[in-house]
């Protein structure tokens, strides 16, 4: 076990790496005059601006600037931001905003994480009844309805019935953050049912269920004791990764109700050519994602500890 999680700790660096060195290197090939602002082009000299360039290290070949930059993170520094908010540091830039997602996020995950699963629990314990037939109902509809649509319902909703407010604000952070929660959570719900219910029946339709119940157990025990258990399985994995990138933030739900978090940072740094939040940006995402991949494994461990995560060959 420790031999396997060393073993993914140094992959998982190596990948982190190499993502945010190609992303650097792309960067890199964009025409230098993206790093000025419209004014400084309109007033700098050529002179002038090859000068912050050269000052900047931007002209030295793009593997010695590689290298700068990661020998700068292995500091964690990121730089400065040049056009989000210029001249603060990246890391600041992504702390103020990871702050708001991390609670919106989190507490939409939390909320979908139980009623999901509880609802889904219920649709395969009363398999063709009426409340399975509802929770399909919902699910379809949710995936089948645009996300913009089954949003602007909900803002129709919150605003003129409930008298919520439409869009984000500083000043009633709890009040403004009920609607995109609301999104977040209405949405997630319907796939956490419907992989619960999915799994869990499959799980009742196996040969070791058949023989629970003859040797006397009754329905409710089976349910709880062998198919939730094996049912969670899977979920498991897959849930540190999922309760990682919501604190990444969500892009339309930030973007629709004006959420200041981490969802349009990353879009509103490349459409600005902001070169240093968009690497702080990226290394965040893929830390987030690799680190929810290993998480994930090790909690399908803890989960079922049949589960073996090294052996002959050291593979999974």
């Amino acid at each position: 076990m420790a031999k396997y999680l060393l073993k993914r700790l140094l992959q998982s660096v190596v990948t982190i790496l190499l993502i945010v060195s190609v992303v650097f290197l792309l960067m890199r090939l964009m025409p230098t005059d993206y790093y000025f602002s419209e004014d400084e082009l309109m007033k700098l000299t050529e002179d002038q601006k090859q000068s912050r360039l050269e000052a900047e290290g931007l002209l030295d070949p793009p593997l010695v600037q590689l290298g700068n930059f990661l020998v700068r993170l292995s500091r964690f520094d990121l730089g400065t931001s040049r056009r989000i908010q210029t001249n603060k540091p990246v890391v600041d830039v992504i702390g103020s905003r990871f702050g708001v997602s991390m609670r919106i996020g989190l507490t939409a995950l939390g909320i979908a994480l139980v009623i999901g699963v509880v609802l889904g629990v219920l649709q395969a314990r009363f398999k063709g009844h009426a409340i399975d037939h509802v929770g399909t109902g919902y699910t379809v509809f949710i995936n089948a309805v645009p996300t913009l649509v089954s949003y602007s319902l909900v803002l129709i909703f919150g605003a003129r019935v409930l008298g919520l407010p439409s869009l984000y604000s500083v000043r009633k952070v709890q009040q403004s953050s009920i609607l995109p929660i609301a999104c977040l959570t209405l949405t997630s719900i319907a796939g956490y049912m419907l992989w619960t219910r999915r799994y869990m029946v499959d799980e009742l339709n196996k040969d070791y269920i058949r023989l629970a119940k003859l040797k006397g157990l009754n329905d409710r025990q089976v349910m709880f004791r062998h198919v939730l258990k094996n049912a969670f399985v899977p979920l498991a994995q897959y849930l540190p990764y999922s309760v990682l990138m919501t604190v990444g933030g969500s892009l339309l739900v930030e973007k629709f109700f004006s959420v200041p978090g981490m969802g349009p940072l990353l879009t509103d740094a490349i459409s600005r050519y902001d070169t240093n939040v968009v690497q702080g940006c990226v290394l965040l995402y893929a830390t987030l994602g690799v680190v929810g991949v290993l998480l994930g494994d090790l909690l399908m461990v803890l989960v079922d500890p049949r589960i073996s995560l090294s052996g002959k060959g050291e593979v999974r």
